[in-house]
């Protein structure tokens, strides 16, 4: 009977660990931890990569319309003056209809971004901007695994930790 690690921790604790550990890793490509949360943390970031390796061309492409609000050379919002029903006068925004292509998920690749979403954990850059993961996954790592059957992480020892002689690792993506 398969169990998992406990990690000497309770279990929202260590789900919120290896949640935040699995976040790094695909962000980074790579971080140092102990070799039992390597090995828990593997296990996780190769699913979520099988998943995306196995769904990440199920999309299909649509034109959709949009309605933006028109922007002059400046880059601010262009507006016009216009009377209202009771004669008072304001300014409104002018808008633009465009239509663009974009990306439709099919059922299945929905499904597999939602169950990459329980997984990995939102994050921002320096700037405050987020970072879109699943699109990483899809765009980036799915296609460099493409042709690939598992195997998608690896565990390289490093030694011994000093304070408390934990086994130390590096775990990155290959």
């Amino acid at each position: 009977m398969a169990t998992n690690r406990k990690l000497g921790k309770t279990t929202d604790a260590r789900l919120a660990m290896l949640r935040t550990q699995v976040t790094d890793l695909i962000l980074h490509g790579k971080i140092e931890t102990t070799e039992a949360r390597a090995k828990e943390v593997k296990a996780i970031a190769d699913s979520i990569i099988a998943l995306a390796v196995r769904e990440k061309d199920n999309f299909e492409t649509v034109d959709v319309k949009v309605s933006k609000a028109k922007l002059d050379a400046k880059g601010n919002k262009v507006t016009e003056l216009v009377k209202s029903k009771n004669g008072k006068e304001y300014l409104k925004v002018v808008r633009e209809e465009t239509t663009e292509k974009r990306q439709k998920d099919m059922p299945s690749r929905l499904n597999a971004r939602r169950k990459m979403m329980k997984t990995i954990n939102k994050v921002k850059d320096e700037k405050g901007n987020n970072i879109d993961l699943i699109a990483k996954l899809f765009n980036e790592i799915a296609p460099k695994y493409e042709g690939r059957v598992g195997g998608y992480t690896r565990i390289l020892k490093l030694g011994n930790r000093r304070g408390d002689a934990a086994e130390v690792v590096v775990l990155q993506l290959v």
